[in-house]
């Protein structure tokens, strides 16, 4: 079976040649006949597959990633129980990656469609999906197909990663007026930033912080520290003002006036949101509940290359497979869910005009 071969190949980011195989791998299963336009930002390979000679604004972009999060040897030796395929990757996201690819080898249109297939998704997406739209490449709609259950994804969370920085003055341990303990300052802006985004105990769609990671240069336990650190991984929609639409300086600002400390915003990037009266939304909502899929709409907390779209102006959503543990030991995709995501695709681009 594809899927097997496909999901033994452990294309992790620090695995760059399993990374071109799995690349290599999809672009075999589409076949000749087909442009095919590569890319490398990073050290990763990326495609886009299409048909004719000349790359033109396309009507549809089918939008796959290939790489996966690390796992055990055994996650990578496929076992099926049932309906389920256990695997790495099997979920998120190659099963729907190779029903994109067959989809758009099969489903013959009068509009031009292209197949983007990328290997940075899982570490950021910008050597990928970004790295290919800063270079011209444009649709009017674009079908990311990370696991939704044939539901739509309209809106994901911003993502903005930021950097505290506390700096003291060292001294003895044994004598701390004598200095200025710059981890017990940092843990004070910590907490001011936990207070005014408290870490939710439910789902929520609000901002969240989350902090990935503290530390300090000092390595003795007799001295008080004069620098510390802490990395924040911050998600927020769109109606938060405080970070939507605002650049990294004015972020930086927001968080340090909260917390009391210097802050450094690495990076800072908006949220997505596809209209749900657009013709796309409605036709593959269509052709979802068409295979008896609710079709319903969804909010996504996590990041995902549909903002890079949504960034250039291209509407986009998320729909795949079904399946559940992501990046966890027990990761599966819902085999049922499989054949109905492929005929809900070529439904959809059956039922869009030509223009």
């Amino acid at each position: 079976m594809l899927a097997d071969e496909l999901l033994r190949i452990p294309s992790t980011a620090d695995r760059p040649e399993e990374l071109a195989r799995a690349l290599d791998f999809v672009l075999d299963v589409v076949g000749p006949g087909c442009t095919v336009e590569r890319f490398e930002s990073g050290g990763k390979p990326s495609a886009l597959v299409y048909r004719g000679r000349e790359r033109v604004p396309f009507r549809v972009i089918f939008n796959a990633h290939l790489d996966v999060v690390p796992g055990s040897p055994e996650q990578f030796r496929p076992r099926r129980a049932g309906s389920r395929l256990y695997a790495r990757g099997a979920q998120d996201m190659k099963l729907s990656a190779l029903v994109l690819a067959s989809v758009f080898r099969d489903v013959p249109t009068t509009f031009p469609v292209a197949l983007q297939l990328v290997t940075d998704e899982e570490v950021g997406g910008r050597d990928g999906t970004l790295h290919q739209l800063e270079r011209g490449v444009t649709a009017r709609f674009a079908v990311i197909g990370e696991h939704s259950g044939l539901r739509l994804v309209t809106e994901s969370k911003g993502l903005a990663t930021a950097r505290v920085s506390a700096v003291g003055l060292a001294a003895h341990g044994a004598y701390p007026w004598l200095g200025d303990n710059a981890v017990v300052k940092l843990v004070r802006a910590v907490d001011a930033l936990l207070a005014a985004y408290p870490p939710p105990t439910e789902e929520q769609w609000r901002t969240t912080v989350n902090v990935a990671r503290i530390g300090t240069a000092n390595t003795a336990v007799n001295q008080v520290p004069a620098d510390a650190t802490a990395w924040l991984d911050i998600r927020f929609p769109p109606e938060d003002g405080d970070f939507a639409g605002r650049d990294a300086a004015a972020v930086a600002a927001h968080l340090s006036a909260v917390c009391g400390l210097p802050v450094e915003v690495l990076h800072v990037e908006p949220p997505h949101r596809a209209a749900r009266d657009g013709v796309d939304v409605r036709a593959l909502r269509a052709a979802a509940r068409a295979q008896g899929y609710s079709g319903e709409f969804l909010r996504k907390h996590g990041a995902a290359d549909s903002r890079f779209f949504h960034r250039h102006g291209v509407d986009a959503v998320i729909f795949g497979i079904g399946g559940d543990g992501q990046h966890g030991p027990d990761e599966y995709a819902d085999l049922d869910t499989v054949e109905p995501y492929r005929r809900a695709l070529a439904d959809y681009l059956g039922s869009l005009p030509d223009a």
